[in-house]
């Protein structure tokens, strides 16, 4: 298969770019302009052009069909080669992205980051007076410079694919290509009526909120100072916190502070409608994206972004300005955005999502085997955990005690303390004494000792990772100890880093962190465990996917669900398909009882 490595120059200004717009909008725009191509045909001389005519004429000529192109963010000049000259190659690769995988989130992935890193040669600087200028602006010397700027990232882009290409794995090549096509290939479609109601409703609810308050302007409600003076001025003392940042006093406006939450319920209507409207006018990001998705529907069908190896568990996420992973889906309004989004004339969307499987993989993994086998035998184990909890009978258990068995069961399983068990119930609304907090998750660690013994395993693995040495953990040969590199080998052959581990003195004993990107992170053994499950339920997700993508092409993959989009008359023999395809684990991962829930419908929110 022949491998196409190319990189194209376009046009931009002070206001058109990609720094202020999304990927689509800048490529769907009728401002948009190719200034040049550089394209290298395996390891052959890179050839360049600035000639429209002779890049059309070039790309009209080669058979794609049976050949792979490779490009540093590939999301960008794949959209430009699918959506500008119908170019649709057998296989997308992306050094980005590979960068990402095999280094690690924290560290850079960008051309001139990873050139540097393999020692392969300095990228080079654009034509700063490229900015507004379109081709026929260019001066000869100009044309020249751009083009030699744009084949040496070529020649860096090939050098780089030849090295990681060697120790990358071919399962993740295969993601980053069905990742890839649900953004350029984009198969969903958007209802526009549907979002623009959704926006109109928006504004006026908004709007209603204001006038509920008695608010005239509404910069009274955005500045902190005035909003306080407001809530002065209904007799309330305006709730405070001490600032992570700065460790100083600070207003606690936020939607996650308890004591300002806590002012919708106050006794006062005014204060309560002035709280509702200062929450309901704060964030526009209802706004934004449903303005976002009206201007995609008005130029094609969807294309999805999607982050491959977002986190540094591998776990996709959101990308581009248009974050899909986090869609509302309660609420008055809470589906609307899902519901905008439907399958094309003659087609359904069918949606599968993993059934509980981080916790199904943590009982796996430490070798818990009576949840294990629970769940193998599809028992409620919320409902379970609830019963052993309250000390009643599984049939006997209220919707309310599942919830709390619910929220023992995921939240105590990565080593949670009573204090923090206790306020992660409160978010939702449960209030439980410090010690009816301390004695279930007493309850939880009995009656789970093996997951509480892999905390502690993983806490010493921490240990010995700090001071350069390795010690396997868990289930025999699944997570093997990177010494040198201060991290985690995961059955995909990529890993979680750890980059920087060290140890420093505390009040308390000896803290382990170590570097993100702002600052450093603690590291402790139920954060290890949490890590590692979520790695491996990635892992089961994307050889999921791959099955999956052999039959149907994958629309969008959110957390642990999985869309397609399939014709009408296949709904039923695809759902089955799906479904079969969900509930398969590797042979590495044996004796792991995985499920799913799926569901049909002719938009994303019919699914659920």
């Amino acid at each position: 298969m022949d491998v196409y490595t190319l990189d194209f120059e376009t046009y931009y200004d002070q206001e058109y770019s990609l720094s202020k717009m999304t990927t689509e909008a800048y490529v769907r725009d009728p401002r948009f302009e190719v200034l040049g191509l550089a394209i290298k045909k395996n390891d052959k001389k890179t050839k360049y052009t600035n000639d429209p005519a002779l890049i059309e004429r070039l790309l009209s000529h080669i058979d794609f069909s049976d050949s792979a192109i490779l490009a540093q963010n590939t999301m960008f000049d794949g959209a430009i080669l699918s959506w500008r000259y119908n170019v649709k190659p057998k296989v997308w690769f992306d050094t980005m992205n590979m960068g990402r995988a095999l280094h690690g989130v924290e560290t850079g992935a960008s051309l001139r980051a990873l050139s540097e890193r393999y020692g392969i040669g300095e990228k080079g600087f654009e034509v700063l007076a490229a900015k507004g200028k379109r081709a026929a602006d260019f001066t000869a010397e100009e044309a020249k410079k751009y083009g030699e700027y744009c084949i040496q990232d070529v020649e860096l882009t090939y050098k780089l694919f030849k090295i990681m290409g060697a120790k990358f794995p071919r399962q993740e090549l295969k993601l980053i290509d069905v990742t890839l096509r649900m953004f350029i290939d984009p198969v969903l479609d958007l209802d526009l009526g549907l979002l623009e109601q959704h926006l109109e409703d928006t504004r006026d609810r908004k709007d209603k909120l204001l006038i509920d308050a008695g608010i005239v302007d509404k910069k009274d409600l955005m500045s902190n100072l005035k909003f306080a003076e407001l809530l002065e001025g209904l007799g309330v003392i305006p709730p405070t916190k001490i600032s992570l940042t700065t460790g100083k006093e600070a207003y606690a406006f936020a939607k996650s502070d308890e004591a300002f939450k806590a002012l919708l319920e106050h006794e006062d209507d005014r204060v309560q409608s002035l709280v509702a409207a200062r929450l309901g006018n704060k964030s526009t990001l209802e706004e934004t994206r449903t303005e976002r998705f009206i201007g995609i529907s008005n130029r094609g069908l969807l294309p999805v972004p999607v982050r491959y190896y977002a986190a540094h568990t591998g776990r996709w996420g959101g990308a581009d300005k248009i974050n899909l992973q986090n869609l509302p889906s309660r609420g008055l309004n809470g589906k609307k955005l899902k519901k905008a989004i439907i399958a094309p004339e003659g087609h359904s969307i069918v949606e599968a999502d993993s059934s509980q499987i981080e916790a199904r993989v943590l009982a796996w993994f430490a070798g818990q085997d009576d949840l294990t086998a629970a769940f193998a035998r599809g028992e409620d184990v919320y409902v379970k955990m609830a019963a052993r909890i309250y000390n009643v009978a599984e049939a006997d258990v209220t919707k309310d005690q599942r919830f709390v068995g619910k929220t023992t069961i995921l939240g105590a399983g990565y080593g949670m303390g009573a204090e923090k068990f206790g306020m992660q119930l409160k978010t939702f609304g449960y209030e439980v004494t410090p010690d009816e907090a301390k004695r279930i998750i007493t309850i939880y660690r009995e009656a789970n000792h093996k997951i509480s013994k892999v905390w502690r395993d993983a806490n010493y693995m921490v240990k010995q990772l700090a001071n350069g040495r390795g010690v396997q953990f868990g289930k025999k040969g699944i997570i093997k100890v990177d010494s040198a590199n201060t991290a985690l080998i995961v059955p995909s052959g990529l890993s979680i880093f750890y980059p920087e581990l060290y140890a420093e003195e505390t009040e308390t004993g000896l803290e382990y962190s170590y570097k993100v990107r702002r600052g450093r992170s603690r590291l402790y053994g139920g954060k290890v465990i949490e890590n590692v499950c979520q790695a491996i339920a990635r892992c089961i997700i994307g050889e999921q996917m791959l099955r999956i993508g052999k039959k149907y092409q994958v629309a969008l993959t959110v957390h642990d669900s999985i869309l397609c989009c399939v014709p009408d008359a296949e709904v039923a023999e695809a759902r089955e398909f799906v479904e079969a395809s969900m509930r398969w684990t590797p042979d590495w991962a044996e004796g792991l009882p995985v499920d799913c829930e799926s569901g049909f419908g002719k938009s994303y929110g019919d699914c659920e």
